[in-house]
């Protein structure tokens, strides 16, 4: 017995193993036990569903939810359409992504292409504003007066009336979103590509080896590994992605997954939304493990020795200046032009009307007219817009400090008790949200914290659930960054600061922080822009008194009041470039760095 007391107070001594246990405990209740508590909910009667499901009292054991989801009547209404679409939608939107991304990132890191730095620099705009930008602005060139109840800019400058199907529905959200992701594909397959290995590429060059048969042969099969993870990675980002869909497929009824688990969960049916969310947890964890698994046998692949010193780029000759001319041309609609039109259409008294006498700025700074949105002022005298202003920024700090915080105790403990059970369980809990698709992990928070449980009271409705569920979503990003920055430093610098009797706090403080400052405030930066641009993690938890710029945003444009949301996502993307911008003075790094020459 005194022998264990020593073993276990020997333990405790150790400022990595109390932080090991305690986050450990943590995360435990804030990740594994809302997957539980979701699962517990597709078994019971909703306080919505007592009148539907006969028979039966509210927390009663019910099987109704999985046999109408999988086999009931309506089954293909409520989950097979819903999952055909969202397999269908994420299918397309990998081969837009790595296609066009990838012939991108080949076209700057293998040819003497033009302007590569600043086409470097535009094709990252689409990926680090909110994919919903993409959406408003598919929108509002292309709404038609069949269901959109205005023209859009296409048909106002051209007298062409778009096709429902080319404005609404599976087209517009698989362009958008392969838009979105095309930057995603162009970083992972451009950052190969620019370090692997030229020697093959130019033996066969000096063997006359046709351009196209080199391409096929050499170039291709070494990216061959970033590919596949990025197929993987857009795949379940397409799984999961909700405001692309519900902006565009709304006007037309097209469900997926995500914007079901939304509407079941906000009707009468929420056992549903749960089974649902239950299921596209599944699948993302299945789509990601892949990955996991893949990058682990990638580890003895070692095709890419480095980027020899002296690269023949090919040449396009001819087609240099016209390739260059459009790539850029096409980029700067994508990026710079949709801003433009937000601004445009924010000054519209009757939308899908561009006459000069039509412009106004009561949306930004009237007092707003009863005819118009319900009387509702301009954004910059909207106390309801400021709010919302304020619960994004105090949000957005608050789950950056957490997430920051954590983020260095985790990569701390973790590398300081390596190997050991406590620090792989630790090291796989911190990422593990990281596979959960942010409606679906949502819809976990709602499940665990809508009524008592125990000692924890209910958060649903308070500001604090928004915090606990942002920091823990995004700290897969930071842990990560705290590992990393923690492996690269020496474990001699902080014996030998032990060796000196300097404390536990001062270590970390005065030596081990400012050491790796680069790599630890990224870890507190990015989830600041992640959270300020957040919409689906959200939108299941928000009132009225917590909403944020997002939720309302979405709102505005649920309600059909254009106007205010364009400026409302003005707002948001100036405040999500100008956090890319301070993340990159303060850190020095970019996400294309090194990509673009």
């Amino acid at each position: 017995m005194h022998r264990t007391w020593n073993k276990f107070i020997s333990y405790i001594s150790k400022p990595e193993n109390v932080i090991l246990v305690i986050l450990i405990i943590i995360l435990s209740y804030l990740v594994i036990v809302p997957l539980i508590s979701i699962v517990g909910d597709t078994f019971i009667v909703h306080t919505s569903e007592r009148m539907r499901i006969k028979g039966t009292d509210v927390g009663d054991f019910t099987l109704h939810h999985w046999k109408n989801v999988f086999s009931g009547k309506y089954s293909n209404h409520i989950f097979y359409k819903p999952l055909w679409n969202t397999l269908l939608v994420s299918v397309f939107v990998c081969i837009i992504a790595i296609t066009f991304g990838g012939l991108i990132a080949w076209l700057v890191t293998r040819t003497n292409l033009r302007y590569k730095k600043l086409i470097s620099t535009l094709i990252i705009f689409p990926y680090i504003m909110p994919s919903w930008t993409l959406a408003m602005a598919w929108l509002n060139f292309f709404k038609n007066s069949q269901i959109g109840g205005a023209q859009g800019l296409f048909t106002a400058l051209t007298g062409i009336n778009t096709p429902n199907w080319f404005a609404y529905g599976f087209f517009p959200i698989v362009v958008v979103l392969g838009l979105h992701y095309i930057p995603f594909a162009y970083i992972l397959i451009g950052g190969t590509l620019k370090n692997m290995d030229a020697n093959l590429e130019e033996a066969a060059v000096i063997l006359k080896t046709p351009r196209f048969r080199i391409i096929r042969k050499i170039t291709i099969p070494i990216a061959m590994p970033a590919i596949l993870s990025t197929l993987l990675l857009v795949f379940s980002s397409g799984i999961s992605a909700f405001a692309v869909p519900a902006f565009l497929g709304s006007p037309v009824r097209f469900q997926v997954l995500t914007t079901q688990l939304f509407r079941t969960l906000n009707g009468v049916n929420p056992g549903y939304g749960y089974l649902i969310g239950f299921a596209m947890i599944a699948m993302g964890t299945g789509v990601l493990t892949i990955n996991q698994i893949l990058i682990g046998k990638r580890k003895s692949f070692t095709t890419v020795t480095g980027k020899s010193s002296n690269v023949s780029l090919v040449s396009l000759k001819k087609l240099r200046a016209p390739v260059s001319t459009i790539l850029l041309v096409i980029l700067i609609l994508i990026s710079v032009v949709p801003l433009i039109v937000f601004a445009v259409q924010s000054f519209l008294v009757v939308p899908g009307n561009y006459s000069l006498s039509n412009l106004s700025n009561m949306f930004w700074v009237g007092e707003g007219s009863p005819d118009i949105a319900s009387g509702e002022p301009g954004i910059l005298k909207n106390k309801y817009i400021f709010k919302g202003l304020w619960n994004s920024f105090r949000l957005s700090i608050l789950v950056s400090i957490i997430v920051g915080i954590l983020g260095i105790l985790v990569g701390y403990s973790v590398v300081k008790r390596r190997g050991t059970p406590l620090s792989n369980m630790l090291d796989r809990l911190s990422f593990f949200p990281y596979l959960i698709p942010a409606m679906a992990f949502g819809a976990t928070y709602l499940s665990l914290f809508a009524v008592r449980r125990g000692i924890i009271p209910s958060l649903y409705g308070s500001f604090i659930v928004l915090v606990l569920i942002g920091s823990i979503k995004y700290l897969p990003f930071a842990s990560r960054a705290g590992i990393t920055s923690i492996l690269q430093i020496g474990k001699e610098i902080e014996e030998a600061a032990i060796i000196f009797g300097i404390p536990w706090w001062k270590r970390m403080t005065k030596i081990l922080i400012p050491i790796q400052k680069a790599g630890f405030l990224s870890g507190f930066l990015l989830p600041f822009i992640s959270s300020m641009r957040e919409l689906s993690l959200y939108i299941l938890l928000v009132t009225p008194s917590t909403q944020v710029l997002t939720t309302m945003l979405f709102q505005y444009n649920e309600k059909g009041w254009d106007q205010y949301a364009n400026a409302i996502v003005l707002f948001i993307v100036l405040v999500v470039l100008t956090s890319n911008l301070v993340i990159n003075k303060v850190t020095g790094a970019t996400i294309d760095k090194s990509i673009g020459g």
